[in-house]
């Protein structure tokens, strides 16, 4: 859905410094989410054709940033929006390292979040940003694109999937054991490797803060915010589909894949309209999100549920 250019957000700044790159697929030939790779070499040849500005997307008005930081869902420093902003920034989010590996990665490797800035250039993505709880808002976020801390990885025919787990500390957050353990997210190699999914590690060209998820986090913006794992620590590829944490918390209620379809409302509200944080009124939620032409090749079938919850 075009949104006008002439209400771009007051972080003008922002917008005037850096010109947003629009990522696609034009140069991206990918099967199926429910197919795999023939072999490690196709995974590699498609890792290495995912390319930056092939798709112009159109212009979005950023929400404030003020906004931004103050309503967040981050249940290891409180259940309400309010409270992951209120509470005591009691996170050590430098150093902090990375560990990347699994049955499904030939080269392991633990990285410094220093040493991925050096290695990777760090990209600038306006992305759209739907929660499962009917909210929304658009996000500018920098950081570099997951396909190519997964090639450094060296995956290898094992690597159907992508696993991956945030900070469990009870000392730096005082609601850490509300899910029983680490939060756990994943993805098919397929959509990890997708253009558009990307490790954050700013917003406006400010670094995360505790409540958004420092000092990195998952970007996958055709899907609900849940998907979006804060404070990571570990990322394996591996062969069997990964258990997500709120998948385990209510199975019936939210699955793995967690892609926006209006048409599937969640058990206990309709999905058919969003309430835009920081705006007025409502607005009609879009086929994942807006960004059903760069990824709808990847669920075969639209009417089936399982992709969606």
């Amino acid at each position: 859905m075009p949104i006008k250019s002439s209400d771009i957000t007051p972080e003008v700044l922002f917008r005037q410094r850096r010109r947003m790159l629009g990522i696609g697929l034009a140069s991206l030939s990918l099967p199926l989410a429910g197919s795999w790779f023939g072999d490690t070499e196709e995974l590699n040849n498609n890792i290495d054709n995912v390319t930056p500005g092939a798709i112009v997307q159109p212009e979005l008005k950023a929400t404030e940033l003020k906004i931004i930081n103050s309503y967040n869902n981050y249940y290891e420093f409180g259940f309400s929006k309010e409270a992951p902003s209120g509470a005591e920034k009691t996170l050590i989010t430098s150093p902090w390292s990375v560990e990347v590996g699994g049955i499904g990665a030939d080269k392991p490797g633990i990285y410094d979040i220093a040493e991925l800035h050096g290695e990777y250039g760090i990209e600038n993505h306006i992305r759209r940003f739907r929660c499962v709880e009917a909210w929304s808002m658009v996000v500018p976020w920098n950081g570099i694109a997951l396909a190519k801390v997964i090639k450094a990885a060296q995956p290898n025919s094992k690597a159907k999937y992508v696993r991956f787990e945030t900070l469990h500390d009870e000392q730096q957050m005082p609601n850490a054991n509300w899910a029983g353990g680490p939060y756990i997210e994943g993805l098919t190699i397929a959509e990890a490797i997708h253009p558009l999914a990307m490790l954050a590690t700013g917003i406006y060209d400010k670094p995360l803060e505790q409540q958004t998820g420092a000092p990195v986090r998952l970007v996958v913006p055709w899907k609900y915010g849940f998907k979006y794992a804060k404070s990571i620590v570990r990322i394996d590829l591996v062969e069997r589909m990964p258990r997500n944490t709120w998948w385990r918390q209510n199975p019936n209620e939210y699955g793995f894949y967690a892609n926006v379809n209006p048409q599937f409302d969640h058990p206990r509200w309709s999905q058919a309209t969003e309430r835009v944080v920081g705006g007025f009124g409502r607005q009609k939620t879009l086929l994942f999100n807006g960004y059903a032409d760069e990824v709808a090749y990847l669920y075969p079938d639209l009417g089936d549920r399982r992709y969606f919850y």
